[in-house]
């Protein structure tokens, strides 16, 4: 069927500079650009979760050219920082990583404006931000529970560069050589 939108996405996500963005555009943009993470990361000082650190993570990501699309997130939550994805990238990041800022901003907003494509992992997303508020990753039921869920995230972990396997046996390890005052490497 032919109709009057172009065959490619290049200006799909085009906007106005300076419009105040509407909730259901932020969701479908969201839907398509976004992205709700949890990484682990090694830590050395993260005793109380065995050694890794679980940082979640809100991304909006889109072509630097429309960088001020993303610098609306910033009104429109309240929070967060664009910044390039990486040195020579020409895609830029909306981010937003603090933990009180995902409760107070970035959670209500899509509990009261629901996604479409990434609810699933909008609802895991936002149960392992709560579970970390609650501080339950300090112990090793709540990290391994968490672990998973997180794991289970955005077609099941499937770029993560660590098994869970690893990060589940490296939890128990880590706490074990803690225990003995022995530093990971």
């Amino acid at each position: 069927m032919v109709g009057d939108n172009p065959s490619s996405g290049d200006n799909q996500q085009e906007t106005t500079s300076g419009t105040r963005l509407e909730p259901r555009w932020n969701v479908g943009f969201e839907d398509g650009e976004g992205c709700f993470s949890v990484s682990l990361h090694r830590n050395v000082l993260a005793a109380r979760s065995h050694g890794w650190q679980l940082h979640p993570v809100f991304h909006v990501y889109q072509h630097v050219r429309y960088r001020d699309v993303l610098e609306e997130f910033i009104n429109v939550f309240g929070c967060g920082k664009v910044r390039p994805k990486g040195p020579n990238s020409n895609v830029a990041t909306y981010a937003v990583d603090s933990l009180r800022d995902l409760e107070a901003a970035v959670l209500p907003f899509f509990e009261r404006h629901p996604l479409v494509v990434k609810d699933r992992d909008f609802r895991i997303f936002a149960g392992i931000v709560r579970s970390m508020i609650r501080k339950e990753h300090f112990d090793s039921e709540g990290f391994n529970r968490l672990v998973r869920l997180a794991y289970s995230m955005n077609e099941y972990g499937k770029q993560r560069s660590r098994p869970l396997d690893e990060v589940l046996v490296g939890s128990s390890e880590t706490a074990r050589q803690a225990s003995l005052g022995v530093v990971p490497e």
